[in-house]
């Protein structure tokens, strides 16, 4: 999922990495009590509202319960969290926890516990199917999902309302009304960002919309089928070809820069997250927000983020571990957190009871309702973070003016299938 970068310095980050280091071995204090080590990602934009605010207290009214367990937590920035693990799993140093991006790497190496040896069965059968099942290595979870996104498409209400279009529904209505929009002045009618910040999001998003997908029905990749070079072809000529989507090409649109855009007014509509109603909002922005459209009417389904929790067996620490778990997916505890970042909750329990508390159910309500059938990157995977980075270097480069979607697509599929048979 894309994060908000964390307005801790280096310096702060710097000094807790160091303090988590000095403790990781997970070792009882003077008490005899044990300690878990839990390296987690910040998802708040300034200091004010970092995660670590959020652990802290979680932690400090878990020791209160838990008498002889304690919560050492140190929170990082996205941009730095997944390399610090990594190298701390490296170094033989792994923590007992990790709220990070990605789990299947360690689960393919036997570093992780199951959720069946965590989680009580309530606790465990609380998770949304969807996300549960995109935890899974070889059937056997071992990401437990922590917070959620899904895609909508937002548009500019000021600017539909001026040309007199609607919201639309399938593919001939979003280029109808994107002609109609330039037509208007419109600076970007629609907001294609296919460079290297988060295009394998709006690829995604795209190849569902088009039936398609990276993987088949078998969770095999099939990143060339027939679907997915259909709607590459379209938006090269449909969209692209006929100046409808800006002045700067795909490729070298970042998904920051389309939010940005959108939030000045400039952009008539593009796909989005919940992040982007703060933005808008924090502008004055008047938006709406629709599902996806697909070939010829609502997309099937939409793409689904996770980031995810996993649990090391290194320090063995299991029960206690288990015991905090149990205690993070409460119900209360999860929308605490959703609530605060904006995110899905990722328990049938919290969504629930956000879709029905009035105030959740008006901002994150049209989000809630895409998460259950939408489907995730194929995170279970270990080839999944190269195949990602292919995704970002060419994908852009198919709707270019020379550009051939079905080369390039190919390209990818064959890097993908090298790199799966390779693990």
């Amino acid at each position: 999922m894309q994060r908000r970068v964390t307005g801790l310095t280096a310096a702060v980050a710097a000094l807790s990495m160091t303090a988590l280091l000095a403790g990781c071995s997970g070792g009882s204090g003077d008490s005899g009590d044990v300690t878990l080590e839990l390296v987690a990602a910040d998802y708040g934009d300034s200091s004010a509202n970092s995660s670590k605010k959020y652990w802290d207290a979680l932690s400090k009214k878990f020791e209160a319960e838990h008498p002889g367990i304690k919560i050492d937590v140190t929170v990082l920035p996205w941009t730095d969290v997944d390399r610090e693990v990594k190298e701390m799993v490296e170094d033989g140093k792994a923590p007992d926890l990790a709220q990070i991006g990605a789990y299947a790497d360690y689960a393919a190496q036997d570093k992780l516990y199951s959720a069946d040896d965590l989680l009580s069965i309530p606790t465990q059968a609380d998770f949304l199917a969807p996300l549960s099942k995109a935890g899974e290595v070889n059937r056997v979870q071992y990401g437990m999902p922590f917070a959620a996104s899904t895609r909508l498409l937002f548009f500019n209400e000021k600017l539909f309302k001026s040309a007199g279009i609607e919201p639309p529904e399938s593919w001939s209505e979003l280029q109808a009304a994107a002609q109609k929009l330039k037509a208007r002045g419109v600076k970007i009618p629609y907001a294609l960002p296919l460079g290297p910040e988060e295009a394998q999001a709006e690829t995604m998003q795209w190849l569902l919309s088009g039936g398609g997908g990276y993987t088949d029905n078998v969770g095999s990749y099939d990143i060339d089928a027939k679907t997915n070079v259909t709607t590459f072809k379209w938006l090269k000529d449909e969209l692209v070809g006929k100046g409808l989507t800006g002045p700067t090409q795909p490729g070298k649109l970042n998904r920051a820069e389309a939010f940005a855009a959108f939030t000045r007014g400039d952009v008539g509509m593009l796909n989005g997250h919940p992040t982007l109603m703060q933005m808008a909002a924090k502008k004055g922005l008047k938006y709406g927000m629709v599902p996806m459209p697909g070939i010829n009417g609502k997309a099937q389904s939409t793409m689904g983020v996770a980031d995810w929790m996993m649990a090391f067996k290194q320090n063995g620490h299991r029960k206690e571990v288990g015991e905090f778990l149990n205690f993070v997916y409460s119900t209360e505890n999860v929308l605490d957190f959703s609530r605060e970042y904006d995110l899905l909750p990722v328990t049938t329990s919290a969504s629930q009871a956000m879709s029905e508390d009035k105030e959740d159910s008006e901002k994150l309500g049209q989000f809630l309702e895409e998460l259950p059938a939408s489907q995730l990157y194929p995170v279970d995977k270990t080839s999944w973070a190269q195949v990602s980075v292919q995704v970002k270097k060419y994908i852009g480069k198919t709707v270019d003016e020379n550009g051939n979607p079905e080369a390039i697509l190919g390209q990818i599929e064959a890097k993908a299938r090298a790199e799966e048979n390779a693990r």
